[in-house]
């Protein structure tokens, strides 16, 4: 009988072990964090980087009117100027002589034709005298035009109010016509040109609304609120991109836009009023331009369910198939899990 007990109590604590031995084999659950698909109102995005330009209309860039000198130089880069004030003088003695002569052969011309006209009145002289006459007339009217109008840019005056953005005359350097010497631009009229895909720019229509910031992502400063103005009906030859035109209509009030700065923006072109949403961080690559999340069952096992991915935010992803509100996906750690995982969840 002692034999018999010492057995039985040996063959109870190999059955023991055994289980010890078993249970120690069994998977670790993986700690994880997990959130529920969300049933919401979702924004369609189109993602852009832009850059601050004047507005037409708000913006002028001035060259001499012909070839000649720089004299006078009375503005600096940065500086306000008032509608009229002077900007750049040129050496007047040249087109003060053109303005000159130009008078003097309009009086000729004047006096030629009432001369012709007179002689063919009189039958001393053809018609065609008097219209050759009349045509020489109206070129030398066309010329003392021109060089009253040059006489008056010798000197250039701002043609609007607003700040010197460009100078680039030298005192005593020669200028000509094809060499633009002084910019102005009004500070309180800018734009924000967006480049997009042409299949971006479909999805985008005056009126849809602009969050910007400044640099080249959405965590720059944050500049207002702005309003698509209107999208470009051709393609760049160049950059094949889609010009898109914004304006800032609720700007920050501790920061403003400056001219050439580059400008991060997030145009809605929509919202889809029952997307299933998720945590961006829940989405792990399934291979090229697939997704996939982790779904956890009711016994908490992970089970990878590949996505179709729509628009996405900052911190959240929508997705269009694969998932239904409700069901709980893997957030934090979603990179590390496998496939059949035992899920510990983390409190958050």
């Amino acid at each position: 009988m002692a034999a018999l007990a010492a057995f039985g109590i040996g063959c109870g604590g190999s059955h023991a072990a055994s289980d010890a031995a078993q249970a120690s084999d069994a998977p670790a659950g993986v700690q994880a964090g997990t959130a529920v698909a969300t049933l919401q109102a979702f924004p369609q995005l189109v993602n852009a980087i832009g850059t601050v330009t004047p507005r037409p209309g708000s913006f002028a860039e001035l060259a001499a009117p012909a070839p000649t000198r720089v004299a006078r130089i009375f503005v600096a880069p940065g500086q306000r100027v008032a509608e009229g004030d002077s900007l750049i003088e040129f050496e007047r003695a040249p087109f003060d002589a053109a303005a000159r002569s130009a008078e003097t052969a309009l009086e000729n011309a004047q006096r030629a034709y009432a001369r012709a006209v007179r002689l063919v009145q009189a039958g001393i002289l053809p018609q065609k005298d008097a219209d050759q006459a009349a045509a020489d007339l109206a070129q030398a009217q066309v010329a003392a035009v021109t060089a009253r109008r040059a006489q008056q840019l010798a000197t250039l005056r701002a043609p609007l109010g607003g700040v010197v953005t460009r100078m680039t005359a030298v005192l005593g350097a020669t200028a000509d016509q094809s060499q633009p010497l002084v910019e102005v631009a009004d500070p309180a009229a800018l734009d924000i040109v967006f480049n997009v895909s042409p299949a971006e720019a479909a999805r985008i229509h005056a009126g849809d609304a602009v969050t910007l910031s400044t640099g080249e992502g959405a965590s720059g400063e944050a500049l207002g609120q702005g309003a698509v103005m209107g999208v470009a009906a051709t393609v760049d030859s160049i950059s094949r991109a889609v010009a898109v035109r914004a304006r800032l209509v609720r700007p920050s009030p501790t920061r403003s836009p400056r001219i050439g700065e580059a400008v991060f923006g997030r145009i809605v072109t929509g919202v889809h009023p029952r997307a299933v949403t998720v945590p961006v961080e829940a989405l792990v690559p399934g291979g090229g331009d697939a997704f996939q999340v982790f779904v956890v069952d009711s016994g908490g096992i992970a089970h990878a369910r590949p996505v179709t991915v729509g628009a996405r935010t900052e911190s959240l992803a929508e997705i269009l198939t694969g998932l239904a509100a409700g069901e709980t996906v893997v957030t934090a750690g979603a990179y590390g899990i496998q496939d059949s995982a035992k899920i510990v969840r983390v409190a958050r």
